[in-house]
């Protein structure tokens, strides 16, 4: 069992931390929490539990107005490639950092079961008077200084690494991602995966069934009337990409696209739009963009099935 919030504010109060706490009601956004703390001073925070595909852990902290493209730069300045960051389950956060929905923070690495977990903190804390975080528990919040944060982190042997969010370094043969070193110890870096083509295209050639090991091109068919027919019809058989005969690769894709349409629907504006009823909106919104998409992704799926099964069909091997 995890830290409680008592027990938190008790370890705090052991390191002879400065920190002021107020409670409030349950508050699930930046937005709910600013209307009990936001007008004391200081900084809010939001916090993302990040994953990426090795199942390796990521807190990322930062100011509310940071603008954070996980996606396309985040992902590669750590070296995990275009897309490599997603949002983490929300198993993980009971199993992981042991703490419930909305109340993830840098104070959720005292957990033993978090020490893998790397962490990121938005550079502008430093700028900030005092900085406010959930407390293990998102029925409150206190505010500390970031010297007496470095000092908790310190205590759980948790370096402090404050990082400009928003920079976008070139990243390339000559340009090692700049922080690859976060990346959690004991892992190897994905190097960026070759781009995959946007859409189906060329023939089937080096197709390779996953229950044939041979790969079965038109050359391998025998010239014959019969045989040439095949080997004609083989060619207009569209070359499928790789994560549509990959099963896991094809849910990640999927995963990532809901993720990233997530991410862009809520804004400040959207919750203040709809309130309570953010969650139903958002969720018609994703529904309705990614109904033709995933139609498209599912036929492309059921066309590869087709595909290597026409081919195992169509493949004869060589008498002796």
């Amino acid at each position: 069992m995890g830290y409680s919030k008592d027990q938190l504010l008790t370890r705090l109060q052991e390191l002879h931390i400065d920190f002021a706490q107020y409670e409030h009601p349950v508050v699930l956004t930046v937005e709910a929490q600013a209307k009990h703390v936001g007008h004391l001073g200081g900084a809010l925070s939001k916090n993302l539990f990040l994953k990426d595909k090795k199942n390796r852990f990521y807190i990322v902290s930062a100011l509310p107005n940071t603008k954070l493209d996980l996606k396309a730069v985040l992902s590669q300045r750590l070296g995990l490639g275009k897309g490599g960051l997603r949002m983490a389950p929300e198993e993980a956060l009971q199993e992981i950092l042991q703490v419930p929905l909305g109340c993830v923070t840098p104070f959720a690495l005292v957990n033993e079961s978090a020490r893998h977990v790397s962490l990121l903190l938005d550079q502008g804390f430093k700028a900030q008077e005092c900085c406010f975080f959930h407390p293990l528990a998102n029925d409150m919040s206190i505010s500390l200084n970031v010297r007496d944060l470095d000092k908790f982190l310190k205590s759980i042997g948790k370096d402090s690494s404050y990082v400009d969010l928003e920079a976008n370094p070139s990243v390339g043969k000559d340009q090692p991602p700049d922080l690859a070193t976060l990346v959690p110890s004991g892992s190897t870096v994905l190097p960026d995966p070759p781009e995959r083509a946007a859409s189906l295209q060329g023939p089937t050639e080096n197709y390779v069934s996953d229950n044939q090991p041979t790969a079965v091109t038109a050359k391998s068919v025998k010239q014959s009337n019969n045989t040439q027919n095949v080997k004609d019809k083989t060619a207009t058989v569209p070359h499928q990409t790789s994560s549509f005969d990959n099963p896991e690769q094809f849910v990640e894709e999927i995963l990532d696209k809901t993720s990233s349409l997530v991410l862009t629907e809520i804004t400040e504006e959207t919750i203040k739009q709809h309130g309570e009823q953010l969650g139903a909106v958002i969720s018609d919104k994703i529904r309705k963009r990614l109904f033709t998409e995933l139609k498209s992704l599912a036929t492309t799926f059921k066309n590869t099935a087709y595909t290597e099964g026409f081919c195992a069909g169509t493949y004869q091997p060589k008498r002796a």
